[in-house]
């Protein structure tokens, strides 16, 4: 099968494609014929090496974001149950690079039983590819920081894609969004639902203090500001980072490392996903696609920054 990776870690150059042995479905398991996969950020560090450990002795997929249909469903077991799954469903999913399965850039993924949800009704398999990582970041952030209804919740980074369903899925939960976002991008993060915006800058907390005196209870800091963003959170508040951040010891406000690769096992956290979307609570960010093999195009466009709407790769 056709699998666009790397051998050796560095720039979108070394995205190409392979010719590699085609998986199966074993037990507990579903292979996923790949129509869509989502190009994000994560994509950029495991193609340069920044997860760590040492270049990959065979080819390396990057990609947590795929969608396609089933063409393979493995005898149910004990631990997963593939009864619910058919050939011929339309799915999404999410893969880990590092995992047992290997990433999203590929022809055929196989994908465990509980890693995957069907496509909303009326998507394409484009829009579907965009939703399964970072909605689950953006669920992961809001259960860890546990704000309740009415309660106030800010988005540093509100523009990205994290940032948009971060804003759309607070206010499926009663909460009041403060959204941080450049001029440009005002329109797009109110249309996600935030109801407040303030402008990028280093005076972030500041910003966001203006709206919320004490400070908002939680924020996912999408923009991954630290600590320019951590005083906007009241005194017991949360602090939800997306790249392993820690807070000075003295800090009264609880940090959440946020990490999706812990929700590999949690498809009903996309079913959360599916139903928000079609409750019209969520609209994917898709913005353009590619052909698979032109997978180096797309990553020097992340890059070059200013993106809005995932970038698919499509097989």
């Amino acid at each position: 099968m056709k699998l666009i990776g790397l051998t050796a870690f560095g720039g979108p150059e070394v995205l190409a494609p392979h010719d590699v042995a085609e998986p199966h479905a074993g037990p507990g398991q579903v292979r996923i014929r790949v129509r869509a996969a989502a190009v994000s950020p994560t994509d950029t560090a495991v193609r340069t090496g920044g997860y760590g450990g040492s270049e990959p002795a065979e080819p390396l997929a990057p990609g947590m974001d795929a969608a396609g249909v089933i063409d393979e469903v493995g005898e149910p077991t004990g631990e997963l149950d593939t009864s619910a799954w058919e050939v011929g469903q339309e799915v999404m999913a999410i893969a880990l690079p590092s995992g047992p399965h290997g990433g999203a850039y590929v022809e055929f993924l196989v994908a465990d039983a509980d890693s995957l949800s069907r496509v909303p009704t009326g998507l394409s398999l484009e829009e579907a590819s965009t939703l399964p990582m970072n909605g689950l970041t953006a669920l992961q952030a809001l259960d860890r920081l546990g704000i309740g209804e009415g309660g106030t919740f800010a988005v540093t980074g509100a523009a990205g894609t994290l940032g948009v369903y971060a804003v759309a899925l607070a206010k499926r939960r009663g909460l009041t969004v403060v959204a941080e976002a450049a001029e440009k991008d005002r329109e797009r993060v109110l249309a996600a639902g935030a109801d407040h915006v303030v402008p990028r800058g280093d005076d972030v907390a500041e910003r966001i203090r203006e709206i919320a005196a004490d400070g908002v209870d939680g924020l996912l800091d999408a923009a991954v500001q630290n600590e320019l963003a951590l005083p906007a959170v009241r005194a017991g508040g949360g602090f939800a980072t997306v790249r392993g951040w820690s807070a000075p010891e003295d800090s009264d406000v609880t940090v959440h490392k946020i990490m999706v690769f812990d929700d590999y096992h949690h498809g009903g956290k996309l079913d959360q996903i599916v139903d928000a979307v079609e409750s019209s609570a969520l609209t994917p960010d898709y913005g353009r696609s590619l052909p698979a093999e032109q997978a180096p195009e797309a990553h020097r466009l992340l890059a070059e920054g200013g993106q809005r709407g995932r970038i698919v790769l499509t097989f």
